[in-house]
């Protein structure tokens, strides 16, 4: 079973990922900043009504609470959404680090642990 996950890690490019992550991570702020700034009013279109009798005024206004109602709930999932976004790029921006520092960690013990083979070698050939 560790095996498919060894050969997926094998797989990934880590230097695009580790090469990409900034700019993901900032394409991630600017959303949110986007995000919690006010959107801007959007244009009224217009709606035929000529097809139908027209609605009175009171179903007009709870049509237009339902739909008030819906956008609020919209603009709210999207926010935590963007929110959530914001997060993963932050955590896989630490994760790529995290990573790049393993890589630099495990070629230092490598060739530490090649200087000591080569020590001992050179002990047993004496």
């Amino acid at each position: 079973m560790a095996i498919p996950w060894l050969l997926a890690l094998k797989v990934i490019p880590w230097g695009d990922v580790i090469e990409h992550a900034p700019s993901v991570l900032k394409a991630a702020r600017k959303l949110m900043d986007r995000q919690s700034a006010e959107p801007a009013p959007s244009s009224a279109t217009g709606v035929d009504l000529s097809k139908e009798a027209l609605p009175s005024l009171g179903e007009l206004k709870n049509r237009l609470i339902a739909a008030q109602v819906q956008l609020d709930r919209q603009a709210q999932m999207q926010a935590e959404m963007a929110q959530t976004l914001a997060e993963l790029a932050e955590q896989n921006a630490r994760l790529v680090s995290a990573v790049e520092t393993l890589r630099v960690r495990t070629r230092v013990l490598l060739w530490a642990v090649a200087a000591l083979v080569l020590a001992v070698v050179g002990m047993a050939l004496r």
